[in-house]
């Protein structure tokens, strides 16, 4: 019969406790990564967010402006066209009281005789 034998074999404890862990570890550090690539992601979405809003505030100042200017030539259109129409009833009375009146006046004086 053989004798069994005293050679003992170590097992590294250290190593198969990181080798269970392994997994684990790699899983977690994806995960962080990937959280930071969200975060980085995020990050510029809110850069290009706030880009566009500036310009758009920009853009909407200045359509408010030229709002403003438009509305300022608006009235002074209307007033142009207010006193335009107001010396046309000036001329037109004016037509009537020199030119048409006498005109009429005439042609009944001359039916008459």
């Amino acid at each position: 019969m053989d004798k069994p034998s005293t050679e003992v074999v170590r097992f590294a404890p250290q190593q198969k406790r990181r080798a269970e862990f392994e997994p684990i570890d790699r899983a977690g550090h994806a995960v962080i990564a990937l959280l930071q690539k969200a975060a980085d992601i995020a990050e510029e979405n809110i850069e290009r967010a706030m880009t566009v809003a500036h310009r758009l505030g920009l853009e909407l100042r200045t359509a408010e402006d030229r709002i403003r200017e438009l509305e300022g030539e608006v009235e002074r259109l209307e007033s142009r066209a207010t006193r335009a129409e107001q010396w046309l009833g000036t001329i037109k009375k004016e037509i009537e009281d020199t030119l048409i009146a006498p005109m009429e006046a005439s042609r009944s004086k001359q039916q008459v005789v």
